[in-house]
């Protein structure tokens, strides 16, 4: 078994591809033609497959790319090196790097990233937003806190859990300062799943200019972070599952065992404050 396929596996019970949106592409997009020979193998955790990241896994050297957002996402038509993205991708496979992408498989399981992000907002009851999933979860929840709070104090929260020292905030039209219990959550890009979702606060990376004004105008209030800035903070707790997967293998995968899991340091939000 190659390390790609190790790794795939045990992804799969960490994140299951079953829990996926259907819009979504998900899975071991690139699978190395040929794999590295090298005694410990090295895992590679990022959130996006940028050049500088694709550089830093040649130098460590990974011998796999775990990328939260996947760099294939729709159907290519030619693979070339004057594309930035499929370059990354075409210098991983000729050094023997595979690259996996488990995306909204991540947001949707239980003790995934939205759950991640609720776990840092207070004590309280989480909920699913909509139906579960067949296979458990779902791509958003609902926190409703133990004990109100105003929303200064659940600004100050978000940017602790998340370390940061600015967000953006849209007050509602209608009694803005009023106390919250209610927080609607979606990693990454909430807007189209948040509108219309009964709570006092939407909570996610981004939405559009229009979706916040809807939000609003319904009398919701709304806290945004940055795309990524809402997933790259679980990354840490997805390298822990990672870790404690490797040192169960059983005999098939045992020569994975001593894989070591590595967090990226060229991944970063693209957008900075100035």
């Amino acid at each position: 078994m190659s390390i790609a396929r190790c790794v795939s596996k045990i992804m799969d019970r960490i994140a299951p591809l079953t829990l996926a949106e259907k819009w979504d592409n998900v899975g071991l997009l690139l699978e190395a033609p040929h794999q590295q020979q090298r005694s410990t193998q090295k895992i590679l955790l990022t959130i996006d497959l940028t050049t500088r990241v694709a550089d830093e896994a040649l130098s460590l050297p990974a011998s796999m790319i775990i990328a939260y957002h996947p760099p294939i996402f729709k159907p290519l038509s030619s693979m070339t090196l004057s594309n930035p993205i499929q370059a990354s991708l075409l210098r991983c496979a000729a050094a023997g790097i595979s690259v996996y992408s488990p995306h909204s498989a991540l947001d949707s399981v239980y003790g995934g990233i939205n759950d991640w992000l609720a776990s840092g907002l207070g004590s309280g009851r989480v909920a699913l937003i909509g139906d579960e999933h067949p296979g458990g979860g779902g791509p958003g929840r609902i926190l409703k806190l133990d004990e109100k709070t105003t929303l200064s104090s659940l600004q100050e929260r978000v940017k602790k859990h998340l370390g940061l020292t600015q967000i953006q905030v849209a007050l509602a039209i209608d009694n803005p300062i009023k106390e919250v219990q209610s927080v609607a959550i979606c990693a990454g890009s909430g807007g189209s799943l948040l509108l219309g979702v009964d709570a006092d606060v939407y909570f996610t990376g981004e939405m559009s200019h229009h979706e916040v004004l809807a939000a609003i105008a319904s009398g919701r209030n709304v806290i945004l972070c940055g795309h990524t800035n809402t997933e790259r903070g679980y990354l840490p707790v997805l390298a822990s599952k990672l870790r404690a997967e490797l040192a169960k293998l059983d005999s098939e995968g045992k020569e994975f065992e001593a894989a070591s899991v590595h967090i990226s340091q060229e991944d970063r939000h693209p957008l900075d404050f100035v």
